[in-house]
């Protein structure tokens, strides 16, 4: 017993981890829905918009793959109408949607998943807010002030390590300017944080806000390439050892299929699927799914290849 006790708790341990995403392979996650390739598809249109509305920006599922987060707003580029609601799995069937808080959207997921972080609501005109809400026995309470800055707050991305990644303007112009947002990380300082560009390799003289950080902060998928108009298209870049970031790379012709807005990325809890918005307007606008883990792989040893150039 002494011989086989360490190798039991081996075995339990790896089935606990193993667990964790055990879920995500079953026919029944992901809303049910059949499984994309290489080639990009809408995800789950049918459940998503049963009434009027689009749905759009960042999704967000929970790390057990049993609760689905999602923006719906009335119109394309417009805040109206805009909500985050949820689809619950209850070990049989996917309930929902049931709205949850109308007037936000980008719901993010803190670390230890107690928490979502959001944006939209009720401002002051004067601050970006980046709002949260706390999960209790009896569900979400209301969404109160994270941060409040005299600068840009856009795609709030908490990490593993602490350190949290955003769009941001840092001091660089107004609030409401735009054109000089770019990538950067605030990290936290007792109770006040840094804020701090990721540079020019994955940033440009324009928008640089769009942007999905893996929780070990490996990889960024970012929204690049971005025209006046904000039609853009979806690229990677990678950590480095020295901190730094890989030339973007894109993310290829399937997903990079022509002139469209492309927005709100996301990927599982379990690495394999990417989620994103395309759209050229109202009518086309969606949420898609795409495998990912095998064109992420791929990608890496192409960006390790020309870092040893």
């Amino acid at each position: 017993m002494k011989i086989a006790l360490p190798l039991l708790i081996f075995v339990i341990n790896m089935a606990h981890a193993n667990g964790q995403h055990s879920f995500f392979s079953i026919p029944n996650a992901y809303l049910g829905q059949t499984p994309p390739g290489d080639t990009p598809k809408v995800f789950a249109a049918s459940m998503l918009i049963p009434d009027s509305g689009i749905a759009m920006d960042r999704c967000a599922f929970s790390a057990d793959g049993k609760e689905f987060y999602y923006v719906k707003a009335m119109h394309f580029f417009s805040g109206a109408g805009m909500s985050v609601s949820v689809f619950r799995n209850d070990g049989k069937s996917w309930k929902g949607p049931e709205m949850l808080f109308p007037g936000y959207f980008a719901p993010t997921f803190s670390m230890d998943g107690k928490s979502l972080y959001l944006e939209g609501g009720k401002g002051d005109g004067k601050h970006a807010i980046v709002w949260v809400a706390g999960r209790s026995d009896t569900g979400w309470g209301e969404p109160g002030v994270y941060l409040a800055k005299d600068y840009g707050l856009y795609d709030f991305m908490p990490t593993n390590s602490g350190t949290c990644y955003v769009g941001s303007n840092a001091h660089q112009g107004k609030l409401t300017n735009a054109e000089n947002y770019d990538f950067c990380r605030m990290v936290w300082k007792g109770t006040d944080t840094t804020i701090e560009s990721l540079g020019p390799t994955v940033n440009t003289a324009g928008f640089d806000g769009d942007f999905y950080v893996s929780p070990d902060e490996s990889f960024m998928i970012i929204s690049y390439h971005e025209k006046p108009d904000y039609e853009c298209e979806l690229g990677i870049t990678f950590r480095k050892k020295d901190d730094s970031w890989t030339e973007p790379l894109s993310l290829g012709s399937l997903i990079n299929d022509g002139e469209a807005h492309r927005w709100g990325e996301y990927v599982s809890p379990d690495e394999k699927y990417l989620f994103y918005t395309r759209a050229t307007s109202e009518k086309d606008c969606h949420l898609y799914w795409v495998r990912f883990d095998k064109l992420k792989q791929k990608l890496q040893k192409e960006a390790l290849k020309h870092n040893e150039k």
